[in-house]
C-alpha cells in the first residue's frame, strides 16, 4: 500500500515539474516509445519515437510538421521503410537543399532511387513495393553473434512481419541499416542469376 501511494506521488509530482516533452524523454530513455510518441510536444522527438516504435507512418506526419533538413532526412527514412520511394527521394533532396552535401542523404537518395528502379525493373507498382522472398538469411559477420534467420517460402509475411524482421537488424543509423539491407536484396539477386 505504502509503496503504491509513493509510485501516485512520483507521477503526480512529475506531471506538474515536467513538461509534456521531459515526460516524453523518460519514457524515450526507458524504451517506451508509443507513449514518448504520445507525450512529446516536438514534432522531431514525436516522430522518432514513432520511428523507434515502428510506426513509419506516423513518423512521416510528425517529421512532415517540420521545415529544416533533418526533418526532411528523417521523413525520407520513414517513406523508404513503408516504400513509397518516390516520396522518400522527394524528402531527401529537399533536405539537401536545406544542407548541400549532406552525405547521409545522398547514400539513402542513392539507394530510394535504386529500390524505385529496381521495383520498375521487376514489375513495378504491381508488387506493391515489396518482393517475395523464399528465405532471408542475414550476414552477422560483422556483429557479434552468429544467428540466422530463416523465413519459410510457403506463406508470405506481412508487412509488420517483415519490418519486424528488419527492425531486429537495426543498428545505430538509419544509413546503415539500409545498405545491409539493400546489399542483401543485391546479394540475393545476383544469387539468383
Amino acid at each position: 500500500m505504502k509503496n503504491g501511494i509513493l509510485f501516485l506521488l512520483a507521477i503526480s509530482w512529475s506531471a506538474w515539474w515536467l513538461t509534456p516533452d521531459q515526460q516524453g524523454w523518460r519514457y524515450f530513455q526507458r524504451g517506451k516509445f508509443e507513449e514518448a510518441a504520445a507525450a512529446f510536444q516536438d514534432p522531431l522527438w514525436s516522430g522518432t519515437a514513432w520511428y523507434r516504435a515502428g510506426e513509419f507512418e506516423k513518423a512521416a506526419q510528425q517529421f512532415a510538421r517540420r521545415d529544416s533538413a533533418e526533418a526532411y532526412f528523417n521523413q525520407g527514412n520513414s517513406q523508404l521503410l513503408l516504400g513509397k520511394y518516390d516520396a522518400a527521394i522527394t524528402c531527401y533532396d529537399r533536405a539537401l537543399q536545406k544542407r548541400a552535401q549532406w552525405s547521409e542523404a545522398i547514400e539513402n537518395r542513392a539507394i530510394a532511387t535504386a529500390r524505385a528502379k529496381a521495383l520498375d525493373f521487376e514489375g513495378g507498382d504491381m508488387t506493391g513495393g515489396e518482393l517475395g522472398a523464399d528465405e532471408i538469411v542475414f550476414d552477422n559477420k560483422a556483429g557479434s553473434s552468429d544467428q540466422t534467420e530463416e523465413v519459410a517460402g510457403n506463406e508470405p509475411l506481412s508487412n509488420q512481419e517483415i519490418q519486424a524482421l528488419w527492425l531486429r537488424r537495426v543498428q545505430t543509423k538509419p544509413a546503415d541499416f539500409l545498405k545491409a539491407k539493400f546489399a542483401f536484396q543485391q546479394a540475393q539477386r545476383g544469387e539468383s542469376q
